[in-house]
C-alpha cells in the first residue's frame, strides 16, 4: 500500500518515533520546571511586557490565548499571545516560554533575515502541506508523472519551510536567554532550567524537519520505483 510501504517503515516510522520522544521530552521538562518559581516572582506577562518595552516595542500587545503551550507571536496583529498555563505563572518554565515569544517579536522588528525568508515561503508551504500527497496519489493512480513531480516539489516546499524555521526558533531562544540573564530576571539554576525547556522545545522542530525529510526521500524513491 502507498502509505505502508517498506520505505515508510524504514525511513518515516523511525522519524515519527523520534518526534514522539521529543514531544514527551518537552512535556516532562516543562512540567519539571513549571514547579520551580523564579526568585523575582514576576509573572510571564510582566516579563514579556518589560522586555518588549526595553526594546521599544510598546505597540506590541500581550494577550491571553486558550490552551496549553499554545503561546505564539502573531506578526499580523502585532500581538504576543500567552496560554492559560503560562501568562500568570511565575515559574522559570513559563518565563522562558514568554521570553522566547518576545524574541520572535524582536526578530520581526529588527528585520531578522531568516524570518523574512520563512514568511515568504509560508504561503507555498501551506499549499504544499494540503496538496502534495493528494497530487502524488492522483499521479500514481492515473499514471500521470507530472502530477507526481509537482506533488513532490510541493512537499519539498514544506520541508524548506521547516528547515528555515530552525534558525528562527533557535535564535529566538538565544535572544530570550540572553535577555533574561542580562536583565537579571532569572539567575543561575533558574536560567539553566529555562534553557532546558527551550532546548527541548527546539528539538521538536528538529524532529519535525527530520520526519519531513524522510517522507520526502520516501516519496522520491516511490516515484523512481515506478520508472
Amino acid at each position: 500500500m502507498f502509505y505502508f510501504d517498506s520505505y515508510y517503515l524504514i525511513l518515516v516510522l523511525p522519524a515519527i518515533v523520534i518526534s514522539l520522544i521529543a514531544q514527551a521530552k518537552v512535556s516532562s521538562t516543562y512540567k519539571k520546571y513549571s514547579q520551580v518559581m523564579s526568585r523575582e516572582a514576576k509573572t510571564s506577562t510582566e516579563v514579556a511586557r518589560a522586555i518588549l518595552d526595553a526594546n521599544g516595542l510598546y505597540a506590541v500587545k500581550v494577550e491571553a490565548v486558550s490552551g496549553t503551550l499554545s503561546d505564539h507571536y502573531d506578526p499580523r496583529a502585532n500581538v504576543i499571545r500567552l496560554s492559560d498555563s503560562v501568562r500568570s505563572d511565575v515559574s522559570v518554565a513559563s518565563i522562558g516560554v514568554a521570553a522566547h515569544e518576545v524574541g520572535h517579536a524582536i526578530q520581526h522588528a529588527q528585520g531578522y533575515a531568516p524570518i523574512k525568508v520563512r514568511n515568504a515561503i509560508l504561503p507555498v508551504a501551506n499549499i504544499g502541506s494540503h496538496l502534495s500527497i493528494p497530487l502524488i496519489i492522483a499521479g500514481i493512480i492515473l499514471s500521470v508523472e507530472p502530477l507526481v513531480t509537482v506533488g513532490i516539489l510541493a512537499f519539498a516546499a514544506v520541508l524548506l519551510f521547516q528547515l528555515v524555521t530552525l534558525p528562527v526558533e533557535f535564535n529566538a531562544s538565544t535572544r530570550a536567554l540572553k535577555t533574561l540573564e542580562d536583565r537579571g530576571i532569572l539567575y543561575g539554576d533558574e536560567l539553566i532550567g529555562a534553557k532546558k525547556v527551550l532546548s527541548a522545545a527546539a528539538m521538536t522542530y528538529v524532529a519535525a524537519a527530520l520526519t519531513s525529510l524522510m517522507q520526502l526521500i520516501r516519496l522520491i524513491l516511490i516515484s523512481r520505483d515506478r520508472d
